[in-house]
């Protein structure tokens, strides 16, 4: 659970006036010349990093990929101990590209296949990723990640041609992921937590997180790749636009304020490609809506909200709550002040398409009280719904626990201050944002999650100090209800011992036959005690039986290198917010698991740094069934 320090945001501090001081809490005023963003919510997270605020039980975290380009403006994190000249490896710059490419590509070679999806030549951080496959062209497979090649961070987008096995990506600063116009007539320096989807048609969109470090606007912004395009470029998803492939704006808004007060974080897309819907076509977007609140003792409050396209993402209705409220498990620190059980101190949410049109949304939720676990919650609209008010919306219905406990930065790895992480990794442990839902063909529900149940001394407290092993786990459960029930929660990880797996994605395959889960893996070698990883591909086979058996394969080739304050300062603490899985099919007799994941083996010299890799696992036995329903809508 997080740390239960009861050091509160004053009702008195939310004064922010071109650079008028902002004081966070009596002892700490900052001001913009003072290296603090106006944006309240960011800059009291930015405290919090910095190890100037405790906080508190309720504060679910903004997202690492949007506080990594905070700190790197305004210092706090891992890039201030390379402005302090600390670094022993080479973190930046740039190398020529091969001599037959326009970019610089890599494979290592393997059993599985590990390629390099991000193309640019530089040193520079890649992490978080995304990947979806066309409907229409299993050829056609897009991912996306945060990237850092022109300064932290902006959203970049890479698409293959040919199932994963050569890439290309959209450049350096390709319309619509730079200089967007924002409410208050600030341009978007910074774009956070990629994401995007396909429709039935093979149009793809993305998103992103869009904010200007200097002003306290922020919104959620959507482009859109025709079909012919293949997402090898973006444009504005207007329709009506005569060759509107030409046209960077507009774009997109599910949201878009200038309100110091509110941030907009971790949104995901997906859409309705199913033959079976009435709603086939449209778009759906989730993110987690911070704000900056005074309810009694409490500070913030971060539900999470849901918009919709109908017409190709070009308009997105009004944003609306839909994490509910519960007066079973929803008990503590309700931010909502006409309503002390909402469920309101979340983060992470992922929606999926169902067959028949439903709509289901997992998250982590919070509102516990101090001393008890946090939840993995889910939250449905059923297909006959529109989904477009409060009311259309059913739950939340509850997974799970979600058992916090890890070291708390900082560390000398890269862990900033209130971030959990596992020694020796400086990498912080996403655990509200890395947990996953899919659908089968029969409307049966898949989760899974990590946690630190089972962790326990050396591995505990501060995290300067705690020490491997560091017992973290990947947990799995399954609804045959619509999510009103779960299954008892099954360890995946169990056979691994006292070693950390972290940072899950999964799905399941469209019969309901499998469902296929990657994750961060320090059982190999010695990378329990040193901090190396790989990626580990667990095949949870006749998943809603009573007793499903699981098998395990290795993807990295190699065991990827620990980041660290002292071999890449620039780097260091961030490996991303979760990582993606996505199973489709390629043919009538084959199944294809594809992984994207953030990868520190060197590409040049000997200094860790992260890319995007990708790899494909194909399955056997597949039941020759290929109805369309599976590109884009995490099946």
């Amino acid at each position: 659970m997080r740390p239960s320090t009861r050091l509160f945001w004053s009702r008195a501090v939310l004064v922010v006036l071109g650079v008028a001081t902002v004081a966070l809490i009596p002892s700490l005023a900052v001001s913009k010349s003072d290296n603090a963003p106006v944006n309240e919510v960011i800059a009291r997270q930015l405290a919090i990093e910095r190890g100037d605020v405790q906080p508190a039980k309720f504060d679910v975290p903004l997202s690492g990929g949007l506080m990594t380009a905070i700190q790197e403006a305004f210092g706090g994190g891992p890039a201030t101990a390379a402005a302090a000249g600390r670094s022993r490896g080479r973190s930046s710059g740039s190398v020529p590209p091969s001599s037959s490419s326009n970019g610089c590509p890599n494979v290592f070679k393997g059993d599985v296949a590990n390629v390099r999806v991000n193309q640019d030549c530089t040193l520079r951080r890649q992490a978080e990723e995304w990947v979806g496959v066309n409907p229409r062209d299993f050829s056609n497979v897009l991912a996306g990640q945060n990237d850092s090649r022109i300064g932290f961070n902006h959203c970049g987008y890479d698409w293959s041609l040919d199932r994963g096995e050569s890439w290309g990506d959209t450049g350096t600063a390709p319309p619509p992921f730079w200089q967007e116009l924002l409410p208050d007539g600030h341009t978007a320096d910074a774009c956070s937590d990629p994401a995007g989807t396909f429709d039935h048609l093979g149009n793809a969109y993305v998103t992103g997180v869009f904010f200007d470090i200097t002003s306290p606007a922020n919104g959620i912004f959507v482009a859109k790749s025709n079909a012919p395009f293949k997402g090898r470029f973006y444009h504005t998803p207007f329709s009506e636009l005569s060759f509107q492939e030409y046209r960077a704006t507009p774009m997109g808004h599910p949201a878009s304020d200038s309100d110091a007060k509110v941030a907009h974080d971790k949104e995901l897309m997906v859409a309705d490609t199913r033959p079976g819907s009435r709603k086939q076509g449209r778009v759906y977007v989730t993110w987690t809506r911070f704000e900056a609140v005074q309810v009694g003792a409490v500070t913030q409050r971060s539900p999470i909200v849901f918009s919709q396209s109908t017409d190709g993402g070009a308009r997105w209705s009004r944003a609306i709550i839909i994490s509910g409220a519960s007066g079973s498990f929803c008990t503590a620190f309700s931010g909502t002040e006409d309503n002390p059980n909402a469920c309101d101190q979340d983060q992470g949410s992922h929606p999926v398409v169902g067959p028949d049109g439903t709509i289901y949304v997992i998250f982590g939720n919070g509102n516990t009280p101090e001393g008890s676990a946090d939840q993995v919650l889910v939250v449905r609209c059923p297909a006959t719904n529109e989904c477009d008010k409060e009311s259309d919306w059913q739950g939340p219905f509850r997974v799970g626990d979600l058992v916090s406990g890890h070291p708390v930065g900082p560390s000398p790895e890269g862990c900033p201050a209130g971030r959990r992480c596992l020694p020796p990794n400086g990498y912080r442990v996403p655990q509200f944002t890395t947990m996953s839902i899919s659908v089968d063909r029969s409307n049966n529900l898949y989760a899974t999650w990590a946690d630190f149940r089972n962790g326990k001394a050396p591995c505990r407290g501060a995290a300067a100090t705690a020490k491997p092993p560091c017992n973290n786990d990947v947990f799995f459960s399954f609804s045959t209800n619509g999510g009103a029930t779960w299954s008892p929660t099954m360890n995946v990880t169990t056979k691994f011992g006292e070693t950390a797996q972290w940072q899950p994605w999964s799905d399941v395959m469209g019969d309901g036959s499998a469902v296929q889960v990657a994750f961060y893996d320090r059982h190999y070698g010695d990378c329990e005690f040193t901090g190396c990883n790989d990626i580990t591909l667990a095949t949870i086979a006749n998943p809603r039986s009573s007793k499903p058996s699981i098998r395990f394969r290795r993807i990295t080739t190699a065991s990827m290198p620990n980041l660290t304050p002292a071999n890449n300062p620039v780097q260091a603490g961030f490996l991303g917010d979760y990582m993606w899985v996505e199973v489709s099919h390629h043919n009538f007799d084959q199944r294809t698991t594809h992984i994207v994941w953030a990868d520190t083996r060197p590409l040049f010299g000997s200094a860790p740094e992260e890319d995007i890799y990708y790899a494909s696992v194909k399955a056997e036995g597949d039941e020759g069934v290929d109805d369309d329903d599976h590109g884009g809508d995490r099946r």
